[in-house]
């Protein structure tokens, strides 16, 4: 219980900082999608677990359904990052949010099964979850791209994700490994 307390308050500490780091381009637009994108997370976080898709075992906050701290920080941060970074036409945000929703799935998967964070409930499974995924951070890209102006952000360039560029080939080993590991999973689950 201690060690997934501690896990959790590193992710939350980290989260932190890396918003600072983010938002400090632009305190009040940051600071405007990040309270967004906390509030309605957690929302939908609230009522999903009321649903009873999902639930939380261990929060840092007793007695509390969801993991308050993290919606409000790890959660948050995601969305600063995708639309921080992400590039600036659609055909290139699709394969960057790609590998950014993998990279999700795949924490949300270890979080599911060694510190046992999160745990899955009646209809709810893993394509559920990476579906909600791909709409919150599609949502917020969009919602991201009204508030904040584009001097404030730093899209990676497009023809960094031309063949054997950098951004190809992070992006390909991050899809290759995680799809990889979505058959392990299966295999294991099945």
């Amino acid at each position: 219980m201690i060690l997934k307390k501690t896990l959790l308050l590193f992710v939350t500490l980290f989260s932190i900082a890396g918003a600072c780091m983010i938002a400090r381009h632009n305190w009040r637009r940051y600071g405007a999608l990040y309270f967004t994108s906390a509030v309605v997370g957690s929302l939908l976080c609230l009522l999903f677990v009321q649903f009873n898709f999902y639930s939380f075992p261990v929060t840092l906050i007793p007695n509390v359904p969801i993991p308050l701290t993290q919606m409000f920080t790890a959660l948050p941060l995601l969305v600063l990052l995708g639309v921080r970074y992400s590039p600036t036409r659609w055909p290139w945000k699709i394969p960057f949010y790609w590998a950014f929703v993998h990279i999700i799935m795949l924490l949300e998967t270890m979080f599911l099964y060694k510190p046992k964070l999160i745990r899955y409930e009646k209809y709810w499974d893993v394509w559920t979850s990476y579906t909600w995924w791909w709409i919150f951070m599609l949502v917020f890209e969009w919602v991201g791209g009204n508030i904040v102006p584009r001097e404030d952000r730093n899209p990676i360039r497009a023809r960094s994700f031309r063949y054997g560029r950098w951004a190809w080939t992070v992006l390909h080993f991050i899809v290759i490994i995680t799809i990889f590991l979505g058959g392990f999973y299966l295999g294991r689950v099945l």
